[in-house]
């Protein structure tokens, strides 16, 4: 099965209110009312990215519902780069586009790097739903794609250990089924994308509906390394594969100085 994020029930009206209100505190500084005991506000990006964890879960660890994602540990350039797609209309869901419309550019990349920072346990993956011929498929596409149609290997990209790959690209692992299908629908419908050349547009467009229910079964039943943190360095291309012609989203300074200091 295969469906878009614009197409999930957006029932969580209350994560919309408080999401908004915890924004808008972090902002201005303002509290609930006078007749309200509340805790002193702290102006850190500790206390600002509360917003955000009403949804994706406490620390960033994703919520339950699936649909949600973890941000924790993801890499500060691909974090601050979804966080403009979704501001600038290149992601499409209407909750994170109102909450980060009125921020700048320098506070994105502060809540990015705050996320990037945090190492927190994954939880156990849910057993697999699929057949073992689905999983099949699923392993054989992300682990050695198929030259036949030029699919690369997703691990040619998100790193030998699917963990992802600093700064930009993110790790596929502990992120649950139904999210890996929702992206990967967007992808293949026109909902999501990134700035050109759009190298994820380009190779879901050559996978089945059958194939993309395999890889995110696979993907989602697989249990994350002892070291989960994203690699430093694509693994070198395999015999024969082509190298994939992707955008290079700009880094900036603050970017560039911690990847610096981890080679």
């Amino acid at each position: 099965m295969i469906f878009s994020m614009a197409n999930i029930p957006f029932h969580h009206l209350a994560c919309r209110i408080t999401a908004l209100a915890l924004m808008a505190c972090g902002m201005s500084g303002v509290g609930a009312g006078p007749t309200t005991p509340v805790a002193p506000f702290e102006n850190t990006i500790a206390q600002r990215a509360l917003a955000c964890i009403v949804c994706h879960g406490l620390q960033g660890r994703a919520a339950p519902d699936g649909y949600y994602p973890r941000l924790a540990g993801k890499p500060a350039g691909y974090l601050y780069n979804q966080l403009l797609n979704f501001r600038d209309g290149r992601r499409h869901y209407h909750l994170m586009a109102q909450l980060i419309e009125p921020l700048g550019d320098a506070y994105l990349l502060e809540i990015a790097q705050y996320f990037s920072r945090l190492e927190v346990p994954y939880p156990a993956p849910l057993p697999a739903r699929a057949s073992p011929e689905v999983l099949r498929q699923g392993e054989r596409l992300v682990m050695q794609g198929d030259r036949m149609r030029q699919l690369p290997a997703c691990n040619q990209c998100h790193g030998k250990a699917m963990t992802g790959v600093v700064p930009h690209i993110p790790g596929l692992l502990g992120l649950p089924r139904d999210y890996l299908n929702a992206q990967l629908g967007a992808w293949k419908t026109g909902q999501r994308r990134t700035l050109t050349p759009d190298c994820m547009k380009d190779v879901v467009a050559r996978l089945t509906l059958e194939d993309i229910n395999a890889v995110a079964s696979w993907v989602a039943a697989q249990p994350l390394p002892p070291n989960t943190r994203p690699a430093l360095a694509p693994p070198a291309l395999a015999s024969g594969a082509n190298l994939i012609e992707c955008a290079r989203p700009p880094m900036t300074t603050p970017l560039q100085a911690p990847l610096k200091a981890q080679n």
